[in-house]
């Protein structure tokens, strides 16, 4: 069993949604695994991650907005408001999200739809850089 791991950062500039399939990869494929099973993980808790379509800007445009009104950004209703108006809300929507993502690896490729790419979810409004955890995992080197 062969293992290897990789620290990505990926940086922001507000709420949305960044794209980091490329980053991964490339550096799946120095690895030179054929089959196995990749691990995302997101050393951070007001930012998450997710597989979403990559074609139309308007799905993340959405997703957005659909989170804004689900978890509105409203001191009154949070007690955590030390780190702005900001925080809290992005700690909940991290909450009901997703902190890990595992993606099979199939010849040499992420088994990713046709449409479908890795983000980094950002819920908070500044610009912040995000590290990721990669952990590839193959019975199988070449």
């Amino acid at each position: 069993m062969k293992q290897f791991t990789h620290r990505l950062t990926v940086p922001t500039s507000g709420k949305g949604l960044y794209e980091f399939t490329h980053q991964v990869e490339r550096w799946l494929a120095s690895c030179g695994i054929r089959e196995g099973l990749l691990t995302v993980f997101i050393q951070h808790t007001s930012a998450s991650l997710t597989i979403q379509e990559n074609a139309d800007p308007d799905v993340i445009a959405d997703l957005n907005t659909f989170l804004s009104h689900l978890v509105p950004e409203d001191p009154r209703l949070y007690r955590h408001t030390i780190e702005g108006a900001d925080d809290m809300p992005a700690h909940i929507r991290s909450a009901l999200t997703q902190t890990h993502l595992s993606i099979p690896i199939v010849d040499g490729a992420l088994a990713l739809g046709t449409w479908q790419g890795l983000y980094v979810f950002e819920h908070r409004s500044g610009h912040h850089r995000r590290t990721l955890a990669l952990h590839a995992l193959s019975n199988f080197s070449n």
